[in-house]
């Protein structure tokens, strides 16, 4: 690993996180804004006898979860390299300025066209790193954006996508759900009055190969996670709306268009700052200011 990841937290100057050349050195083996890497991600096969139950399952249950799927990218390179932020004490969605983290998004574009038409991509992405030996956990019990994402039939104008770069068990914090068929709030202005029977929550165990798509009204958490566990559980997720509707935050992107290194260090930031909440931490909140003032350096070149 030493040649893939640098992992020596000392390596990491914060003064200079807005630097490509400190991720260019951090994981050698990535891509930053290749576009030759991106063009490559081509779009998964979907089985269109299935894409019928597909947009029944989402609308009805709140979520799909399928198997199987190849990347097409080096999924131990980029668990080690999240791992490596974390030992850095930086926050793991940092990974997001490297190509690859961004290619198995691209490959579900049909998936996305299946279930949203013609869609943009939300200002909303995180990647987790919840180690067991640290009493780790996921977060905690909410929805995304509430009721008001869901179109009249509760088809989902806007969702979440969920992908595990490791294995993800009750051990170490797998994705817990409360399927829509069994939540009487789903979908209505009382979504935030939760009202969960135990036996109807449904644990989500996953693998590297699968994604989760959910709408923004499913109440999900991830658990507290296990010393029994035997890895980290590694993860990732992007948001998505139906083009053509008022954004639900702002701005939108083009999934089709590659993020300059600069937007991304930009969404980076901004990402920290909008889930500070989930993640207290003292040293995340140095991090904030010391990328702040490095982007303001890079914009006003003082």
């Amino acid at each position: 690993m030493e040649d893939d990841v640098n992992a020596s937290a000392s390596f990491i100057d914060l003064s200079k996180l807005a630097d490509r050349e400190t991720w260019a050195k951090f994981a050698p083996r990535l891509h930053i804004d290749d576009q030759g890497v991106l063009d490559g991600a081509k779009g998964i096969d979907l089985d269109v006898t299935r894409s019928p139950l597909l947009k029944d399952q989402i609308r009805t249950e709140g979520y799909i979860h399928e198997s199987g799927i190849d990347w097409g990218v080096d999924l131990a390179l980029m668990v080690d390299t999240v791992k490596a932020l974390s030992a850095a004490n930086l926050p793991p969605v940092f990974a997001f300025v490297y190509d690859e983290f961004w290619i198995p998004f691209r490959r579900l574009a049909p998936m996305f066209k299946l279930l949203l038409g013609d869609y943009a991509m939300l200002p909303d992405m995180w990647v987790w790193d919840v180690n067991p030996k640290e009493n780790g956990t996921g977060w905690s019990a909410h929805r995304d954006k509430g009721h008001v994402t869901l179109a009249p039939d509760r088809s989902p104008n806007s969702v979440t996508t969920w992908i595990p770069l490791t294995n993800a068990s009750p051990l170490n914090s797998c994705i817990y759900v409360l399927p829509a068929t069994l939540d009487p709030t789903y979908g209505t202005e009382k979504d935030h009055e939760w009202r969960i029977d135990l036996p109807s929550i449904r644990a989500l165990p996953a693998r590297p190969g699968d994604v989760m798509i959910w709408t923004q009204a499913l109440l999900h958490w991830g658990s507290r996670s296990s010393a029994r566990a035997d890895e980290n559980r590694v993860s990732m997720a992007i948001e998505f709306q139906k083009s053509g509707i008022r954004p639900f935050r702002e701005p939108l992107f083009d999934p089709k268009a590659p993020l300059s290194f600069e937007t991304r260090i930009a969404l980076i930031s901004s990402q920290i700052q909008q889930y500070r909440h989930m993640h207290a931490s003292p040293a995340y909140e140095a991090v904030v200011q010391s990328l702040a003032r490095a982007i303001e350096s890079k914009r006003t070149g003082k």
